[in-house]
């Protein structure tokens, strides 16, 4: 089977709609239907959102001879396997103040909030620890992350799913495999680009 079939057959299983997987892919409806046409296949990205929506391996959607029914309720895939929480897909750290619209706390569930002193502008942070199942978060995020220099300038959050680091700015998404020290320096040294001295790079893992 196709991936092109599997894709229309998953997202009929799961009960979507072309336009409810688009929003879901931050795609348009068009590349759904282009998708399920055979006439354009999804970027590592997508497949990946694809993967984890319909709770089946990335090697599930794109090797013709490894069957859907196959291989059920798979949440890992080879080395970069992505482990879903019983919290959600993402967990993290989000800053309150570094985000522009607030609405955006509709994305996650917080499951604990701190207020650091900085001694900067602002003088303190609220500190939000989440977990969020959207798939797209990341996207998300990067449209409402502060990039302003009457703000503190460039903000960021950070956050992992599995075994990989999300560290996203205003339209910017870097990421890196946790453990994997080469990754991790081209994000540092983006970070570094973007006026982010190496104290705030000592995220969590």
């Amino acid at each position: 089977m196709k991936l092109s079939e599997k894709i229309q057959l998953l997202r009929h299983k799961n009960s979507y709609s072309q336009e409810n997987l688009a929003e879901f892919c931050n795609v348009s409806r068009q590349s759904i239907s282009k998708w399920e046409a055979d006439i354009a296949i999804p970027e590592t990205e997508k497949l990946l959102i694809l993967s984890r929506l319909f709770n089946v391996s990335i090697d599930v959607l794109l090797k013709d001879e490894l069957e859907i029914d196959a291989l059920k309720d798979v949440k890992k895939c080879g080395n970069s396997a992505i482990e879903i929480s019983e919290n959600g897909i993402y967990e993290g750290v989000l800053i309150k103040e570094s985000i522009y619209d607030e609405s955006i706390l509709d994305s996650i569930s917080i499951n604990k909030v701190e207020i650091w002193k900085t001694g900067g502008n602002p003088k303190y942070w609220t500190v939000l620890h989440f977990s969020s199942d959207k798939v797209d978060l990341p996207e998300i995020l990067a449209k409402e992350v502060i990039a302003d220099e009457k703000k503190g300038g460039n903000w960021f959050v950070d956050f992992k799913s599995g075994n990989t680091k999300y560290i996203v700015f205003r339209n910017k998404i870097l990421k890196y495999a946790i453990g994997n020290m080469k990754e991790k320096e081209v994000v540092c040294e983006e970070c570094r680009k973007l006026g982010i001295p190496d104290r705030q790079m000592k995220w969590s893992e």
